[in-house]
């Protein structure tokens, strides 16, 4: 399709549960994609096309974005059907980034919901032209005019109705048109005929006002439309024209309505997409130039320039890595040559294909403007692709930053070799889902944006990778420190024929500060003796000593830290002196003096901040006070509070869900570490009791 202006590229995004999936599952029928349709829930077992998943079938979610593309009118449209849970919200994200336009779905009796919230925020990100479709207009309670509201109030759009519904609830039968002034009503088993007819006289006033509406807001942004209406002489192409323009200026959003599950309004909403949604030479597209000191570079949608392809998405298939790719400028075609701008590495395109949902088809070339899929490609996610003699690089997506963290353990060696490919995959195909190895606790951590999110991936490593794993609570990551000041004074020796063993080191150790700040020294070595009792060369041979004792505590075997140690005494052996007999001694004394010196279990302290509307700042402020947590300050902003607080890590644990369910979902946080303060007595002896049972566990 060489003819770009009827190319769309169009994203399904909306809060859980608002029926996007079932909307896709429409748009694919009415297109000739599928011939049959099935439900989400479905009682046949088959569950919707775009949810390819076998998990996503099962909870009735969208895990993965999937894209497809059908033919509308003669427009070939590319679909991208996107996760509402926030758990997913990356897929929102890199899908959002590839797209020209995307059609935000609302409820019509929930309304604008956090999740709404969310996705409108990741739109006005991304500059991505929107119109709303208000969905469920069957249902009990359905009223799209409040939904329409709600756009302009919470989400600060310029919303405005393109069609009114003829009745609502288990009355709903059709639409009114406020472009073309017609009611339209959708016949057949599934409302694959659309009649068209005059609109009901009850209803012409009504709709003569929300016209009036349409056009004073569609004039704004035509000077011709203006002067028609003067004149009494709009027709409909200058109305559609002004539309259009408000959509691409991202300062109108055209509203929709109907009810995808009974049929209805979405050939109409179709109309939309092709009528007001821009088409790939609409958007401005910008590269960075490497060699160039990351200059802008203007994209041109045009097949004869040199290709630039974006990889958004990777997939582990059946048949190897699936890269989804948007194709920016030029065209690229199997066999062709790509060079990799990050890795620095050539590869040849080989199986080019079209995505619908799971299922492929092999194409010979893919267009500018297009998105397709590449087979057997080694990159990662937002990589970019060049023909020979470029070197640019698309701008990164928004990835926010994993809140919530788990520990996993494979239940013997042909789990853990299973658990690593997948782990192994799923960190290249997620930039949101993370796993490292504590070299504390050795265990190995895996984290999410939410505990739904983790989840999914650890059923699908039980799933797809057959892996038998444990699923506990991440260790934190305690240390031990000291009260007070404490003396040593302790000989090694050691006599076993041949060369002995002697060394004998005395001094003190102290704490450095009460409180370890994260730049306050772990630990000082002072070295004072005098008149050699202790030769030069075994003063590292103490130091040293020192830093092994460190290594593990004896209350909970995590590090000590905040200790200095000084040595003024000593005495060695011409002959049985050596660097281990000081090592020995020193750590021994160490030892022996930390238990007299009112050693302490210390706790990682986050500093953690909270964004949440103002009206839940009451039940943010209750759970922190929870938590043992102090709260460090709160301001507002435009309606919005930002808390910031310290508080324990180990109280932190499934803090996101609790946030959550207390904010409706509208609030959000990010903590780090702030620094390690002393455990309350209460909590120090349970940690050293439980420790007590793990050592006396292993013992047998």
């Amino acid at each position: 399709m060489d003819d770009f202006s009827k190319v769309r590229n169009i994203g399904i995004s909306a809060h859980i549960d608002s029926g996007k999936t079932t909307l896709s599952e429409r748009i694919l029928f009415y297109c000739n994609k599928i011939h049959q349709i099935h439900e989400v829930h479905g009682k046949d077992g088959v569950g919707a096309v775009m949810d390819s998943m076998e998990l996503e079938r099962e909870r009735g979610i969208t895990i993965a974005s999937a894209a497809t593309s059908v033919t509308w009118k003669g427009h070939e449209i590319n679909l991208i059907d996107t996760p509402g849970h926030v758990d997913f919200t990356v897929e929102v994200e890199r899908s959002l980034h590839v797209l020209d336009g995307a059609v935000l779905v609302l409820c019509s009796v929930g309304g604008v919901q956090s999740q709404s919230i969310t996705v409108d925020r990741q739109m006005k990100r991304y500059g991505v032209p929107r119109l709303a479709f208000v969905n469920k207009c069957d249902r009990t309670g359905a009223n799209p005019l409040r939904v329409k509201d709600q756009l302009i109030e919470k989400l600060g759009l310029n919303a405005v109705l393109m069609e009114l519904p003829i009745g609502l609830e288990d009355k709903f039968e059709g639409v009114v048109d406020l472009v073309e002034m017609k009611a339209k009503y959708f016949d057949g088993a599934n409302g694959e005929s659309v009649r068209v007819e005059d609109i009901p006289a009850h209803m012409m006033a009504d709709a003569q006002a929300k016209r009036e509406e349409l056009l004073d807001a569609a004039s704004m942004f035509s000077d011709e439309l203006m002067e028609a209406m003067i004149e009494e002489k709009v027709t409909q192409e200058l109305l559609e024209a002004a539309i259009r323009k408000g959509v691409l200026s991202l300062k109108l959003c055209p509203v929709f309505m109907g009810s995808a599950h009974k049929n209805k309004g979405v050939q109409v909403l179709l109309d939309g997409v092709v009528k007001y949604l821009p088409c790939p030479t609409d958007i401005k597209n910008e590269a960075l130039d490497i060699d160039n000191n990351e200059a802008k570079v203007e994209l041109v949608t045009n097949n004869s320039k040199p290709a630039v392809v974006l990889a958004f998405k990777l997939e582990d298939g059946q048949y190897g890595q699936l890269t989804y790719i948007r194709v920016y400028q030029g065209r690229i075609k199997k066999g062709d040559e790509l060079y990799n701008t990050r890795s620095k590495k050539k590869f040849k395109v080989g199986r080019l294909v079209k995505m619908h949902a799971s299922e492929m088809e092999d194409i010979s070339e893919a267009q500018s403007g297009e998105i397709a899929a590449l087979f057997g490609v080694d990159c990662a996610s937002g990589d970019t692709f060049c023909s020979a003699g470029l070197n640019y690089t698309m701008s990164s997506m928004y990835v926010p930053t994993p809140v919530i963290s788990l520990a996993v353990n494979p239940v013997d060696k042909k789990s853990a070799d299973q658990m690593a490919k997948a782990l192994n995959r799923f960190t290249k195909e997620d930039p949101t889902f993370q796993s490292y190895v504590d070299p504390e606790s050795n265990q190995t951590i895996i984290k999410g944006m939410g505990e739904l999110h983790l989840d999914v991936y650890i059923e699908r490593m039980k799933r797809e990778y057959k892996v038998e794993l444990e699923v506990g609570r991440p260790e934190v990551a305690y240390r031990e420190a000291i009260g007070q000041m404490a003396e040593f004074n302790y000989t090694h020796k050691k006599q076993t024929g041949g060369a002995g063993q002697y060394a004998r080191v005395a001094g003190f150790i102290e704490p450095i500060v009460a409180e370890i700040g994260e730049d306050a020294p772990e630990y000082e070595f002072v070295d004072n003796i005098k008149g050699g009792v202790i030769p030069r060369e075994y003063i590292p041979s103490c130091d040293k000593g020192f830093r092994t004792a460190m290594e593990k505590g004896p209350q909970l075997d995590f590090p000590i830290v905040g200790v200095r140690c000084t040595i003024n005494d000593g005495q060695y052996h011409p002959v049985d002196s050596s660097d281990m007999a000081f090592q020995t001694a020193a750590r021994e004394g160490f030892k022996e003096a930390f238990m007299r010196a009112k050693p302490q279990i210390l706790e990682p302290i986050m500093k953690v901040e909270i964004d949440t509307p103002a009206e839940f700042q009451g039940n943010v402020f209750g759970s922190i006070n929870q938590r043992r947590g102090m709260i460090i300050s709160s301001t507002e902003d435009n309606g919005m509070f930002v808390v910031d607080a310290e508080v324990p890590l180990s109280e932190m644990f499934g803090y996101s869900t609790v946030l959550r369910s207390l904010t409706q979902g509208k609030a959000e946080f990010t903590m780090e570490l702030a620094k390690y303060a002393k455990v309350p007595q209460a909590i120090a002896d349970e940690l050293k009791k439980k420790h007590q049972e793990k050592l006396a566990k292993e013992a047998k």
